[in-house]
């Protein structure tokens, strides 16, 4: 499809999203990332969301609005140009979504109107026309910046709640003068950001503009009035295409969809998106769980839009466009929808990366996988993730690698994590990490249990332990008395689970709240107490505002800063972390314990006397989750 003049060679879209790679101009960092996806075969990429006005800036946000970040976005446009792929730059104001500091000083936050939200808690002020006219006439300047270091196009943000998507608000945005009132009036700054931004860039570059279809927050648009503002944007002229988003960070329940974890069904943007479309002539584009490419081949066949934005889905394979293209889809390492290591990382305020692909974000850290010039026989102990990925990484640089593993299957913890309702998907992860072991040939031995005597009759040159973890079990007193369980015995069914349950949740991941979710589903009264401030506490809040809300839905009790004391039959005791104050659950048949694991490390001290290298990485280096489990393997099998 042609935009502006613009080939775009493919529907695959890379969109706009936070990366951490950038420290207010864009870096080389920044760039190899963006590279590696335009390499990989990308239709379209669009940058990162940069600042407009100095009122906007948060964190490490990208200044376009300064024309010291033209040579770092040439640098962007020549590495992508290079592969034939087109970018276009997005630009943007929080408005009273604003986290921003100075000096760790809160700023100030403007918005239409003096209207809070509800997620970051801060009052804004009423901006004043002359500050309007400054964020105009900021979209302009940005934009010639951008235009001259030389990207194909600009992006205007006015989705999620921010600025823009607040003056289109009736119900946010209640000025009385002519940025306020009628729906042309809303439109108005929109408007004429459109205007001065092609005023400064000319008739032969791309703009187009990202909407949320459906806000799904009160205060937001829904597709009838998004339909209308369409419909007079496209009625107004100037734009190119139209790029369609769900959801808002306004508040906790529509932020879920800003990136949406796997709890939600894959394209479930398609019904909204679609009825968006059928009132437009501008090509659409449509973002949101689109992680395979025969999703997205479906969605562009049944016409439901032009462009499908798959950017997870190229953070977990950057080769995902290539591969779909000659027809290699089933060597595509599909995205699993965790939001562990992407939006994960930059909430966190590390850059992108992805659990299954550590080489994401750090394209320059890695670099290509070179192969060995001196192949070795590689055995490896244990199939967990962590196993998994360095027997694969190690065969596909040219060593000799046999994988053993105890259990029938691989797989290790992920074979439980698949079990539970909300998390089904994460199973895709093996799925993965199989396909990864059969290509590069490495060979799978399940049903061995490795031992040091047959370490030493196998002579190998490498060993790299993956044997996992073991559950960590709390002394409690009294504890025979009453009915206690692990939550993996809960997972694996071998529990026999009594009506009510207490859950003791001292992990504060997806674990307590996932059994909650199951044993909710199965009829039983279900209190969750955390030792923690909040349920998930250690999650993303996009999973963990997903789950709380599924588990609310279902009935289950939180009560938080519980740290478990002890049980006597019937009854379970927690102490409260920080009062010291008892917290006492009576009626209860069975108390569900989630306490974490301990490192398995028999076979490593078994092994003290092995001649040849030996490498510890996962679990049983230290339990963590399963993004350390593959990176561990990553490095490891790298150097080898």
């Amino acid at each position: 499809m042609t935009l502006a003049g613009v080939e775009v060679p493919n529907r695959i879209v890379f969109t706009a999203h936070g990366t951490k790679l950038s420290h207010r101009l864009p870096t080389a960092e920044l760039a190899a990332y963006h590279e590696s996806r335009a390499a990989g075969g990308a239709g379209l990429i669009v940058l990162e969301a940069a600042g407009v006005h100095p009122t906007g800036d948060f964190e490490d946000m990208i200044t376009a609005y300064s024309k010291d970040s033209v040579p770092g976005y040439r640098h962007i446009a020549e590495s992508c140009h290079r592969h034939n792929c087109p970018v276009v730059g997005q630009l943007f104001h929080p408005g009273r979504e604003s986290r921003g500091r100075t000096d760790g000083v809160r700023r100030v936050a403007w918005a239409p109107s003096a209207i809070p939200g509800d997620r970051h808690h801060v009052i804004p002020k009423s901006m004043p026309v002359s500050l309007i006219n400054e964020v105009v006439d900021g979209h302009a300047q940005a934009a010639g910046n951008l235009n001259d270091a030389g990207l194909d196009g600009i992006e205007i943000l006015a989705s999620h709640g921010y600025l823009l998507a607040q003056f289109l608000s009736p119900r946010i945005n209640l000025r009385d003068d002519g940025y306020g009132g009628d729906l042309e009036r809303r439109l108005r700054m929109v408007v004429e950001i459109i205007d001065a931004i092609r005023r400064r860039i000319g008739q032969h570059k791309i703009l187009g503009i990202r909407l949320s279809a459906e806000a799904r927050v009160g205060d937001g648009a829904d597709t009838g009035e998004m339909t209308r503002i369409c419909e007079a944007l496209e009625a107004h002229g100037g734009l190119d295409y139209f790029s369609f988003v769900v959801g808002s960070t306004t508040s906790l329940g529509g932020s879920v969809h800003v990136v949406p974890p796997m709890e939600w069904d894959v394209a479930y943007v398609r019904e909204a998106v679609g009825s968006l479309k059928e009132s437009l002539q501008l090509p659409v584009m449509m973002t949101g769980r689109i992680n395979q490419p025969q999703v997205a081949e479906q969605i562009i066949a049944d016409g439901a839009a032009d462009f499908c934005g798959m950017t997870r889905a190229l953070i977990a394979d950057p080769l995902m466009p290539e591969k779909a293209r000659t027809g290699a889809q089933d060597t595509i390492r599909a995205c699993i929808g965790c939001n562990q290591g992407c939006v994960g990382h930059t909430a966190l305020g590390y850059s992108v990366s992805c659990i299954q692909h550590p080489e994401s974000g750090r394209e320059l850290h890695f670099g290509r996988l070179q192969l060995t010039a001196r192949p070795r026989n590689v055995l490896v102990v244990g199939g967990g993730p962590a196993g998994l990925k360095a027997a694969a990484v190690a065969a596909a640089r040219g060593h000799n690698v046999t994988l053993y593993e105890r259990e029938r299957r691989v797989g290790g913890q992920v074979l439980l994590a698949e079990k539970l309702p909300s998390r089904a998907e994460f199973g895709g992860l093996i799925t993965n990490l199989v396909r990864e072991c059969e290509l590069a040939q490495a060979r799978l031995v399940t049903g061995v249990e490795v031992t040091s005597e047959i370490i030493d009759k196998q002579t190998p040159d490498v060993v790299i332990l993956a044997v996992g973890s073991q559950p960590y079990v709390p002394l409690l007193a009294d504890a025979d008395e009453a009915h206690v369980v692990s939550a993996l015995d809960v997972i694996r069914g071998e529990a026999n689970v009594g009506a009510s349950v207490v859950i003791a949740d001292w992990r504060n991941d997806w674990v307590g709240l996932g059994v909650a979710e199951m044993l909710a589903l199965a009829g039983c009264r279900v209190r969750l107490c955390v030792n923690g401030t909040h349920a998930g506490e250690t999650l993303h809040m996009y999973v963990r505002d997903s789950l709380v809300a599924r588990v609310h839905r279902l009935g289950v009790e939180i009560t938080p800063y519980g740290q478990l004391f002890g049980v006597v039959e019937d009854t379970v005791y927690f102490q409260h972390s920080v009062s010291g104050e008892p917290i006492t659950f009576e009626e209860t048949d069975t108390l569900v314990v989630t306490h974490g694991h301990h490192a398995d490390e028999a076979l490593e001290t078994a092994l003290d006397s092995f001649g040849g290298d030996l490498h510890v990485i996962g679990d049983c280096l230290s339990a963590r989750t399963a993004e350390e489990a593959i990176y561990d393997a990553v490095k490891v099998a790298r150097t080898i």
